[in-house]
């Protein structure tokens, strides 16, 4: 389709840290509330490092506090879990968010679980999980919210959508399903299993992909007008250059953009999304505990 449209990430993921940045300074300037994050990483992952860089430099700009704890990556779980209970009784702190992926003798869904619901800006812990499933007011993953907001962007109303999730994750597809379905969407869920998965995704008024693999979903899979959000990030080598890798999605854009109404690319799609979102949970999570009303964001 010569008049697909490129859903800008980059372009909508700084509008909202604008509007965030106008809720931070009306929250300090009306109740001398400062929204604070605090981050902990555990170990030396280059890529969580990168992500922990950005998400400080970003949570300053928009006039926030953060508090970053890096930890050595033997520290014992039960190190981490005494920090996540300071964390979690520290009246400065309103967001706390433990990087993933954390090393292999630490219980990931032990670690999630120890955090103050109202704080886990995530959306991960069991019960927000299950605040999610129920329709209940709660914290909504990231990722997932950041995919909503742009579909919403693109499309306005959903109500009546059919949906396809290629990707059953607890962090994206899982999630994402929740959130269409509280849009009145009509949702299948697709994994590794689903027979006839071209023919399924040839179905859908909105597509997302989140399932890891570059370019798997083809051209030819993805219904004439749809909307594509390929959440996706696979870096795959560069063949003109030998030692060298670029960023795909999980969607051979190439061959989409022909068919597709709209479309994200890889990368400047859903990725800038999820720090913004990151931070507008940390604004809403401040709401909430200090009892006070939320600013439009």
């Amino acid at each position: 389709m010569a008049d697909t449209t490129i859903i800008d990430g980059k372009a909508v993921a700084e509008a909202l840290r604008t509007r965030v940045k106008g809720a931070v300074m009306s929250l300090t300037k009306d109740y001398g509330l400062i929204p604070g994050l605090a981050v902990v990483l555990v170990g030396e992952d280059p890529a969580s490092q990168v992500y922990v860089r950005n998400k400080k430099k970003q949570t300053v700009e928009v006039g926030m506090v953060s508090f970053d704890h890096q930890l050595d990556t033997n520290t014992p779980e039960a190190d981490l879990l005494n920090l996540i209970d300071k964390l979690n009784n520290d009246s400065s702190v309103h967001g706390i968010l433990v990087q993933l992926p954390m090393p292999d003798h630490i219980d990931a869904e032990k670690v999630i679980d120890a955090i103050d619901p109202t704080k886990d800006v995530d959306g991960f812990h069991t019960i927000n999980v299950g605040r999610l499933s129920t329709g209940k007011e709660g914290m909504v993953p990231c990722t997932p919210l950041g995919c909503l907001m742009m579909l919403k962007g693109q499309l306005g109303s959903l109500s009546g959508k059919n949906a396809v999730v290629v990707g059953r994750s607890n962090i994206v597809g899982k999630p994402m399903a929740a959130l269409l379905l509280r849009e009145s969407c009509t949702v299948t869920v697709a994994h590794s299993r689903t027979e006839d998965l071209p023919g399924l995704c040839r179905s859908a008024d909105i597509l997302i992909a989140a399932v890891g693999l570059p370019k798997m979903i083809e051209g030819d899979w993805i219904k004439p007008g749809a909307t594509v959000i390929d959440v996706g990030i696979n870096r795959v080598p560069k063949e003109e250059e030998p030692g060298k890798f670029r960023l795909v999605g999980d969607v051979d854009f190439a061959a989409a953009e022909e068919i597709a109404g709209a479309i994200t690319p890889v990368p400047g799609g859903v990725g800038p999304m999820t720090i913004a979102c990151l931070l507008r949970n940390t604004v809403s999570a401040a709401c909430r505990i200090a009892g006070v009303n939320e600013p439009p964001m």
